[in-house]
């Protein structure tokens, strides 16, 4: 486990099958594997180093990706989870969810960032994962507020943080250069105290699901 200053950090988080816990070394070549066969679904949507996107998301290149994530969380600057599911007594990596550009004292905030395998969308476990690590944050993590920034053209990314109820309070212009352009951007945002009153957000989507 990656051994850090963060509050709350390092942890494992679990909601039914979903479960959130801090990379492995050995988690390569299962990261990779999910993430060349999403290269569609995942591509137009990220700021990525450029190359080929096999080779940016290699086993290898895992590798990389894994001691910077290390890193970042022994500064205290972000909480990366692998996001998986447990099925049939097995547990495979689906997903990625980081709190990054953690920001103490006074700001106490950190942006969420997150992707999920094509072949589980729509089955809640982004919106589970979210909730868990926000609920997380604001209780453990120490933190009074999460941002989300996302592309108005990617509305399954939008429909997670809408279907949780986070605020949506900004229009970033040319916010970010991703797929070959700056790119607009929407901003969402949630504090604990918005939470709070209905027991958190897990709480609020698990109402929100029934």
């Amino acid at each position: 486990m990656m051994l850090g200053s963060t509050p709350g950090w390092p942890a494992v988080l679990a909601d039914g099958p979903v479960v959130l816990r801090p990379y492995k070394r050995s988690d390569g070549r299962t990261w990779s594997e999910v993430r060349i066969a999403n290269q569609k679904w995942l591509a137009p949507w990220e700021s990525a180093p450029p190359g080929p996107w096999a080779e940016m998301n290699s086993a290898r290149a895992f590798g990389y990706v894994y001691q910077d994530m290390k890193r970042a969380a022994r500064r205290g600057e972000s909480m990366p989870f692998a996001v998986c599911l447990q099925e049939n007594g097995t547990e495979r990596l689906v997903g990625h969810l980081n709190l990054g550009n953690i920001v103490r004292r006074a700001f106490s905030s950190a942006y969420a960032g997150y992707w999920v395998d094509s072949r589980v969308a729509g089955r809640g476990v982004i919106p589970t994962a979210l909730a868990l690590a926000v609920d997380h944050a604001f209780g453990a993590g120490g933190l009074h507020r999460i941002e989300v920034n996302i592309r108005p053209e990617n509305k399954p990314s939008r429909r997670v943080v809408e279907k949780l109820g986070f605020r949506e309070e900004a229009y970033h212009q040319r916010y970010m250069h991703i797929d070959g352009g700056w790119r607009d951007h929407l901003g969402y945002a949630l504090t604990s105290e918005e939470v709070a009153a209905e027991g958190g957000l897990m709480a609020r989507w698990r109402r929100v699901r029934a």
